[in-house]
């Protein structure tokens, strides 16, 4: 008898925020192992902001899931059967397995994990793409410098908390936006930022004037998350040469609130008066860092020096509401969905 899975495949192409009707839950057979091929049962699977773009039929810099095709992630899973000598049975695997209780895999993009090392949750977490997102936008992009002023946008989010824990430690001012008043206290007492403002709180224009106050010496480093009026009350403070590495912009991939005229001839006059440096990066592109960034942050992990929080739900069921709750700023840390018990935890 072959192995089924359940898993959530894209119903219909969101117009706007995704609706639970976008998605749909089915069982279907997984095919038969090949030579090469080994199959998993996923426990951890991850939920991320850039899983909504691949709703659209869009051109982007990857394709969109097809209708009826499986939603797009990465998950870890445990090695129930294989026809390769790269994994063995009960084996641990971080690969794109999808929204899925199992997968077949010929190996693709996958690698062994070893839970002796970290949680295993935390390959698609902190030390997982989040991770690297956060540590090659900063670092790679962000260029800082000892005593420079960075923003984060998101800064209770997966990668917006790294970012700032790993400003902190190489010596820099940072300030965080987040949405509501115990993200901000998190994000100070818990993470160590110097400051954090909730952008719930009140207009752009208002968001603008706390952000003055948070940085007398100006921003030298935006990491942005976000877009939206985040970036409409950042940009007026920005230094002279400094830079913005642009990760993501969550408050418009549904389509919301797009910037109109005015905010578009602010945003790129500032650009040029203050001759900032704006890079776009995908992640995807960069994954020959992994080794200097898991020897990095894998220290800091071990010493303590590196805090990180998980949201989880519980049961692949319940993905698309956790997803859609994403979207709209409802995570705490990082958004995981527990498919399977996992045998590493107590």
């Amino acid at each position: 008898m072959s192995q089924q899975t359940r898993r959530i495949v894209l119903a219909a192409r969101p117009s706007g925020a995704p609706k639970p009707t976008d998605f749909r839950l089915d069982i279907a057979d997984l095919p038969a192992l090949k030579d090469g091929e080994f199959m998993v049962e996923v426990i951890w699977l991850t939920l991320d902001p850039y899983m909504r773009g691949r709703m659209d039929d869009a051109k982007s810099y990857a394709q969109p899931v097809p209708i009826g095709g499986v939603m797009e992630g990465q998950g870890v899973g445990r090695v129930l059967a294989s026809n390769t000598s790269k994994y063995n049975e009960g084996d641990y695997v971080l690969g794109g397995f999808g929204w899925q209780s199992h997968a077949v895999s010929d190996g693709t993009a996958t690698r062994k994990l070893d839970p002796k090392d970290a949680p295993l949750s935390t390959a698609v977490g902190v030390m997982g793409m989040p991770g690297l997102t956060a540590f090659v936008g900063l670092n790679d992009h962000g260029r800082p410098q000892k005593g420079e002023t960075l923003v984060v946008s998101a800064a209770s989010g997966a990668v917006g908390s790294l970012v700032g824990q790993l400003g902190k430690i190489y010596g820099l001012r940072v300030v965080g936006v987040a949405g509501g008043a115990e993200k901000c206290r998190y994000v100070v007492d818990e993470l160590g930022f110097d400051a954090c403002i909730d952008h719930r709180a009140g207009d752009a224009k208002s968001l603008s004037a706390e952000i003055g106050q948070a940085c007398p010496d100006g921003i030298d480093i935006y990491f942005e998350n976000v877009g939206g009026k985040t970036l409409e009350a950042v940009i007026a403070h920005m230094n002279v040469a400094s830079r913005i590495p642009v990760c993501g912009m969550i408050a418009w991939y549904s389509g919301a609130g797009e910037p109109e005229g005015a905010m578009v001839k602010k945003l790129w006059r500032t650009i040029l008066v203050n001759r900032i440096a704006v890079r776009g990066f995908i992640i995807f592109d960069h994954y020959d860092r992994l080794p200097d960034f898991t020897k990095e942050v894998g220290g800091y992990l071990r010493d303590g020096k590196i805090k990180y929080r998980e949201s989880i739900a519980q049961g692949l069921e319940n993905a698309p509401d956790a997803f859609m709750k994403l979207l709209e700023g409802g995570n705490f840390g990082k958004q995981l969905v527990q498919i399977a018990p996992d045998p590493t935890r107590d």
